[in-house]
């Protein structure tokens, strides 16, 4: 396609073409309307001025009959201006008064008006003029012809009309002028679209679109389709991100699971040494399995496809009871677990969710939060505010460094103090996934000493959830 058909196959292009006709039809009717009202008022002019004219000529024919009608007649007929005409004859068409010497003799036969030719005395080399007239029969068969030469409205008629012409034409070529500018504009703003698009459609996702500053359609395009970018690299360095930790995290349990399955092949003899093989080898398929369910529902909850059934929830009512069911692995452990969590705090959401993220929470208290020489203290409690509801699992044990912190709720982070013990860095991520999730936020704060892990969720009355899903969800993860 040549430049100049891709140009005039522009939406651009066309839609000037569209404003270019409406315009070009509203002007013609407007030009049309004042070339008719002219027409109109000059016309209304010399009838009125005829109209002068025989009635001053009937008030002279009724004070002195046709003498005094014939004296007036040739008076006027010798100062009139160009434009006024009389004519004044016998029934046999003999002239006794006027200004015109040839004109059809079909005009003076019947009284009325009409439009006639007509030439002045003394021009009979000239063309006929064109004239507005009236004629009256008087008695005695005596024709009185008054008129007004309409040579000037002739005249103005083409001026409108030469006008009328020059303006249409005007108007269509700036409008087709007009209609190519914008078109180069739109379609070099367009193609440079087009051409970052190939850029990174061919793997560069580095590429932006082009962003003028004047804020226009084009302008929040650009911006909005560079958010998207933003957001698909930020997500594509995520997923290489967990690709990357999977593949590395994965690899020593896997690892332990072949060696286990080999030393069983090389060295268990009887029916004991084998079950206890085989049940090592599944202790860590399990735990290989809750990493991929962890994996599962973060991903499913950064997706908003794991809400299940959405409803109020009494936060308070899942803190008391997450905190009831570790208080058995609390005192195995020789911790504290005490819960401050009064009256009814109503949020919306997935209960399930919400309690495994307290759980997550109270279980890296409890793993973590214990202290050299001192037993592990931690404490749940919750409380709300006019738009929020907070969940808080405080420890009094090392805590996490303010630089780490964000870091520690990402995938498979474990920080230098938590790699000599089990778990696979995914309970901090997926207590942020489903944070997000229910339009809230997990944050880590300093208790002075320990940690504060901080869930807020807004009110049931402030919360702004998608219809609930009804697909399954996976088994809950593990904590870390």
């Amino acid at each position: 396609m040549t430049a100049l058909g891709k140009l005039l196959r522009t939406t651009a292009f066309r839609l000037a073409l569209a404003y270019l006709l409406v315009f070009a039809t509203l002007s013609t009717v407007v030009l049309a309307y004042v070339a008719w009202h002219a027409n109109a008022l000059i016309a209304g002019q010399l009838n009125a001025t005829v109209d002068a004219e025989i009635t001053g000529l009937a008030e002279q024919y009724r004070q002195g009959g046709i003498r005094k009608l014939v004296a007036v007649v040739d008076e006027r007929s010798n100062r009139s201006s160009q434009g006024s005409l009389y004519l004044l004859t016998t029934f046999q068409g003999d002239v006794l008064a006027g200004n015109l010497q040839a004109i059809p003799g079909a005009s003076l036969a019947e009284a009325g008006e009409r439009e006639i030719p007509y030439q002045r005395v003394g021009e009979n080399e000239v063309a006929p003029y064109p004239a507005v007239v009236r004629v009256f029969v008087l008695p005695g068969g005596y024709r009185l012809l008054v008129g007004r030469d309409t040579e000037e409205r002739e005249r103005l008629s083409a001026v409108i009309a030469n006008a009328v012409q020059w303006s249409l034409g005007l108007v269509v070529v700036l409008g087709l002028a007009g209609g190519v500018f914008v078109a180069r504009r739109v379609l070099k703003r367009l193609d440079a679209m087009t051409e970052t698009s190939r850029t990174i459609m061919a793997g560069d996702l580095s590429g932006r679109l082009a962003v003028t500053g004047s804020d226009d359609e084009f302008d929040r395009l650009a911006q909005a389709t560079n958010a998207m970018l933003d957001r698909i690299n930020e997500l594509m360095a995520g997923l290489k991100e967990v690709s990357d930790n999977i593949a590395h995290d994965l690899k020593t349990p896997l690892t332990r699971l072949r060696n286990r399955a080999e030393a069983a092949l090389r060295t268990a003899h009887g029916d004991d040494e084998w079950q206890a093989a085989m049940e090592q080898i599944i202790a860590e398929s399990e735990g290989m399995i809750r990493i991929f369910d962890a994996l599962l529902l973060i991903a499913r909850a950064e997706s908003g496809g794991a809400r299940g059934q959405i409803g109020e929830v009494d936060a308070a009512e899942v803190a008391r009871g997450v905190a009831e069911l570790y208080e058995p692995l609390a005192e195995e452990r020789g911790a504290s677990l005490t819960v401050d969590a009064p009256g009814s705090i109503r949020v919306l959401g997935n209960r399930e969710l919400i309690g495994q993220v307290v759980a997550n929470l109270v279980e890296n208290a409890l793993n973590y939060g214990a202290s050299e020489g001192r037993p592990g203290e931690v404490t749940v409690s919750a409380s709300a505010s006019e738009t929020e509801a907070r969940i808080v699992v405080a420890d009094r044990g090392p805590g996490i460094p303010a630089q780490d912190r964000p870091r520690a709720m990402e995938r498979f982070v474990r920080l230098d103090t938590s790699r000599s013990r089990p778990g696979s860095g995914l309970g901090l991520a997926l207590a942020a996934a489903v944070a997000r999730l229910h339009g809230g936020t997990l944050t880590l704060e300093d208790n002075a000493p320990g940690l504060r892990a901080v869930l807020s969720l807004p009110r049931a009355a402030d919360a702004v959830l998608a219809p609930p899903e009804t697909a399954k969800l996976p088994a809950p993860a593990a904590a870390e």
